[in-house]
């Protein structure tokens, strides 16, 4: 019986251990189906350098900077009717949109997803966020990351 039972554990702790490996060392990054991905040849330090240096210079505020995630906020001024009709208002607190890079690899490739989502009431008690699908102006962005990390990679 103990060996039944001794043979039963081994076999599944094998079965734990023969899962997809993941050879670089580093964790898989899952897109949604909103996400927007896409590939950079350079490290995921020089990604994340290239993006809070980007930030800074556009005046976005960066409110996470992770080794491999960097999380930026942009607020909206002013009155907008069409977000009013399709997320409600934000009459409660200021508007933004909050915009997450995550990224990993190696040295010189680094697989980058972007999510963005439209927050009303951003800080306050009725904040609420809204998960914006992609569009081709966040996907020139990610190009535009793309050329700048690469163009100081070495790569």
């Amino acid at each position: 019986m103990k060996k039944l039972i001794f043979i039963g554990l081994t076999a599944a702790l094998a079965a734990c251990q023969s899962g997809p490996s993941n050879r670089s060392g580093q964790p898989a990054i899952r897109a949604d189906a909103d996400s927007q991905t896409i590939q950079i040849n350079a490290s995921p330090e020089t990604v994340r350098n290239t993006l809070v240096d980007s930030a800074s210079a556009r005046g976005t505020i960066v409110q996470q900077n992770e080794p491999n995630m960097v999380v930026m906020e942009s607020y909206l001024r002013g009155e907008n009717a069409v977000f009013d009709n399709e997320f409600g208002p934000s009459d409660a607190g200021e508007r933004a949109y909050r915009i997450r890079v995550r990224f990993s690899g190696s040295q010189c490739s680094t697989n980058v997803v972007q999510d963005i989502a439209l927050v009303n009431n951003i800080y306050t008690p009725e904040e609420r966020a809204f998960q914006v699908p992609s569009n081709s102006a966040s996907m020139q962005n990610l190009q535009r990351l793309k050329a700048n990390a690469e163009s100081s990679a070495g790569c």
